[in-house]
């Protein structure tokens, strides 16, 4: 084990120009990736809290007396979709539209009489909020006696599902394709080492050293170069994220990659420069008539 690691260290030492472009270069092609993953990251955590607002109302019919209606919003409650049933009178309703709505409140301060019914506000627990989940609970509460409408944004949340199947479509083809590019890239540096030592390792051959004896050392510096290109690419996407999040005035805090993807980019690394580093030396190593 000494030897490979021995010259797996002389490889860097023999041409610290060219390892350090090729850690750069594992570098930068992880950091492209580690932004894309910032963006799929936030977009998601976007989409999540605005998934958060998505709630079921249901009006109730005039008159209907406060009895009524708390019983009516203990059946909501025993829907198993259902996390929180709100009562909100019809007084509270004015009151609120008079608060929110500011180009209305004289309107509604000249009224006789409230137009606002009472009404139960349904939220849904998270996984159940999806357009048919939320149609069928809509469908539901509109078997309550006491219920005259239901009201749930149909067509928003059809589109905010639907954004989120595109986004993780997408984002999962993009991931792919920057992680494609991040191979070639380390394969193309290692078989660059690879040509820079061929008369060495053509010496080693007719000495008698195995293909395995040959291939452990490059294996291991293009896993070393991966995890030390990962490593930089992770310092790189956090200078990122803390530039960007000091400057944003976002509704929704940005959010750096979950403990997870971080692990995970690093190991990532790591063995994307194992995988290329074999993929180059396996065909460096390969007979001539068979290249």
């Amino acid at each position: 084990m000494r030897p490979v690691i021995r010259e797996c260290v002389l490889g860097f030492t023999r041409a610290p120009l060219l390892s350090t472009l090729s850690v750069t270069a594992i570098a930068f092609s992880l950091f492209t990736l580690g932004l894309f993953g910032l963006v799929a990251v936030n977009l998601q955590q976007a989409l999540a809290a605005l998934e958060d607002r998505v709630e079921v109302v249901a009006y109730l019919l005039r008159g209907t007396p406060i009895e009524a209606a708390m019983l009516a919003a203990e059946d909501a409650r025993t829907f198993p979709e259902v996390a929180q049933v709100t009562y909100v009178s019809a007084d509270s309703a004015l009151a609120r539209a008079q608060a929110e709505l500011a180009e209305f409140r004289e309107a509604y301060r000249d009224l006789r009489t409230n137009p606002l019914p009472a009404s139960l506000e349904v939220a849904l627990r998270p996984g159940q909020r999806d357009p048919e989940t939320v149609a069928a609970v809509a469908e539901r509460l509109r078997g309550i006696g006491v219920v005259e409408d239901v009201r749930f944004g149909e067509e928003w949340v059809a589109g905010l599902a639907r954004l989120r199947r595109i986004a993780g479509l997408v984002g999962g083809v993009i991931g792919l394709a920057f992680a494609g590019v991040a191979l070639v890239i380390i394969a193309t540096t290692i078989r660059m080492a690879l040509l820079q030592r061929s008369r060495e390792i053509a010496i080693l051959r007719l000495v008698g050293a195995t293909d395995g004896f040959i291939r452990a050392p490059y294996l291991l510096e293009g896993a070393l170069k991966g995890f030390l290109g990962g490593t930089l690419a992770l310092l790189l996407t956090w200078a990122a994220f803390a530039l960007v999040r000091g400057g944003s005035d976002a509704l929704v805090a940005p959010m750096f990659l979950p403990p997870a993807f971080v692990a995970a980019g690093v190991a990532g690394g790591t063995l994307l420069g194992l995988l290329a580093s074999l993929l180059s030396v396996g065909r460096h190593l390969r007979p001539r008539g068979v290249r």
